[in-house]
């Protein structure tokens, strides 16, 4: 269970004492807060050893990180059970071996924080100003690495030690603030204020908060790419989804119900129809789903070896709009050792077929790159289906080329 209450001391203990009351005794309690001790928060509860600080970060959806802080009262069974819980979530957890007031990446907010006010009060920089010396320069290095690898990076070949030699010294330097803060006075409030709504012109809170998630999520597709940092996390993630993905039913008499979908709202074009691209996704979704009926899991990938689509060909045949419910039929139409080709149907709840896609797929060794037969255990699965399937009568439009005319 997790309690997202405000940051009252009194509140939380409150709570907590009486939810503890009602849960079973196993059950784990994470708290959000941002910098109260765990240690008084589960003062008063009931088996207080299953409650954890489990601090995320918001956009909570999108930001991977949940600082984890244990109570002096609090069990290594508790924080091993948190860590697996936000890990499954597709969270990067941090478990601190110390309770600290504020955590770790607070903490270090903050000073960054103290010191923005300085230079606002000063008069140094504007409010854009400091935004903006923090996301055109650390700000995009920080979100793959930390202060000290870069640190260490800075030092060249002989690492931290020589970067330590060379601007250790500049610590002594009076350059910043953080050891004390400005008043935060009626003048200062005011121009801060005044500044932030020059910085932000006309969007509004909803848009702006549209445009994080949006660069969020590139800057961790992007670090995806590399299968580094917070984009390694998101592939770990996927990964793991891709495990706990539904089995359809093989049904070797007919083509195989492989998934049913609800057309979302951001899957609509300027003209409320379904864009083109989703169709492509329904149908290479459609056909993870067969190939892990066919036992194609995380364990078989994690051998090394996988499938490459060669060829795909989508035909749109029908509409669909937001709020249809779809479901995606697929067919083997051929198969040998080496290679797989599918044909999917989109058939809307009405029995429409709204868009129809073939695919080959060729089996392929990781290690080599090469194309190598597919195990045993997958193809004895495969064959029976696929002699089924070429029982089937041919599917309409099957092999054709584009722009070629249907036969008559």
């Amino acid at each position: 269970m997790q309690e997202s209450l405000p940051e009252r001391l009194e509140l939380k203990q409150k709570v907590l004492a009486q939810a503890s009351k009602a849960a079973a005794p196993d059950t784990v309690f994470g708290s959000s807060t941002s910098g109260l001790l765990p240690t008084e928060i589960q003062r008063d509860m009931v088996n207080p050893e299953r409650f954890v600080v489990g601090h995320p970060f918001n956009p909570v959806y999108l930001m991977p990180l949940v600082e984890i802080c244990g109570g002096e009262r609090t069990s290594q069974a508790t924080k091993d059970r948190a860590r697996e819980v936000y890990t499954y979530i597709g969270m990067q957890p941090l478990m601190l071996s110390k309770e600290i007031d504020g955590f770790i990446a607070d903490r270090l907010m903050e000073a960054l924080w103290r010191e923005a006010l300085w230079l606002v009060n000063d008069g140094v920089a504007t409010a854009e100003e400091i935004d903006d010396a923090m996301r055109f320069g650390p700000g995009l290095r920080w979100s793959f690495m930390g202060t000290f690898l870069i640190y260490r990076i800075a030092g060249g070949e002989p690492g931290m030690r020589h970067f330590m030699a060379q601007f250790g010294p500049a610590l002594k330097w009076p350059w910043t603030k953080f050891m004390n803060v400005p008043e935060l006075t009626d003048e200062l409030l005011d121009t801060i204020c005044a500044q932030s709504d020059a910085q932000a012109g006309t969007a509004t809170i909803r848009e702006l908060e549209a445009l994080r998630d949006d660069c969020l999520v590139s800057v961790m597709q992007g670090l995806r790419g590399h299968n580094y940092a917070a984009g390694k996390t998101l592939a770990n993630f996927e990964k793991a989804l891709f495990g706990r993905g539904a089995t359809p039913t093989l049904t070797p008499d007919g083509p195989v119900m492989a998934m049913e979908r609800v057309i979302p709202a951001d899957w609509t074009d300027y003209n409320g129809h379904t864009n083109d691209s989703r169709y492509s996704q329904l149908s290479s979704e459609a056909s993870d789903c067969f190939f892990r009926s066919i036992g194609f899991t995380d364990a078989y990938l994690a051998s090394g070896r996988t499938f490459y689509t060669v060829e795909s060909h989508i035909r749109f045949l029908d509409q669909t709009h937001q709020g249809d419910k779809v479901k995606v039929m697929v067919t083997v139409a051929s198969f040998d050792e080496k290679r797989i080709h599918l044909w999917t149907e989109i058939v809307r709840e009405d029995g429409v077929v709204a868009a129809t896609g073939e695919h080959l797929f060729l089996h392929v060794d990781a290690k080599s790159g090469k194309s190598s037969p597919m195990g045993t255990e997958m193809f004895d699965l495969l064959k029976p289906i696929g002699e089924a399937h070429a029982k089937l009568p041919k599917p309409v439009g099957i092999g054709r080329r584009v722009g070629e005319k249907p036969a008559k």
